[in-house]
């Protein structure tokens, strides 16, 4: 990964989840989940395995003055469901949840879903492991597309549960 062209493209191209959802070709993340209001695909460059993101797919910006409660909470809703769609496939230790960017970079409301695996030394756990700054792993598009297809048959499953 090339950490100051992802911060240009960051800063200044275009939204990154508007183009995606407009089927940009250099915007392309491997879906997991997608609803009338929402989207939840791999991250490009993932910092841990089976890193997700998770949006609205209207262009919010903020996710307390934006939304209101039932957005909001429909929002979470989903963060939640493929949060624990993860956890049954990855076994993570811990589950992070954050929403990230700002209008100078990665404006478009977002939340992060990223398991720690078992295992990792406390050093590297926490804003350690989710600094692209520090690594970002390589999965191939095969591992990719199973993990997604994992991920999606996960969330076929627990439909109807909460």
């Amino acid at each position: 990964m090339d950490l100051d062209a992802y911060v240009a493209r960051a800063r200044n191209g275009p939204c990154f989840i508007c183009a995606y959802l407009d089927g940009h070709p250099d915007y392309r993340h491997e879906p997991v989940y997608e609803d009338d209001a929402h989207v939840a695909f791999l991250d490009r460059w993932p910092t841990l395995p089976g890193k997700l993101l998770v949006a609205p797919k209207a262009h919010i910006e903020h996710a307390v003055r934006d939304l209101g409660e039932t957005a909001y909470t429909e929002l979470m809703l989903v963060v939640r469901r493929v949060a624990l769609a993860m956890e049954e496939i990855l076994r993570p230790e811990r589950t992070y949840l954050l929403s990230l960017g700002s209008r100078q970079g990665n404006a478009h409301l977002h939340w992060h879903i990223a398991g720690l695996p078992p295992g990792v030394p406390y050093e590297r756990q926490q804003f350690h492991a989710l600094m692209t700054e520090n690594g970002v792993l390589n999965p191939t598009p095969d591992e990719n597309s199973d993990m997604a297809r994992r991920l999606r048959a996960r969330l076929a499953a627990r439909r109807g549960r909460t």
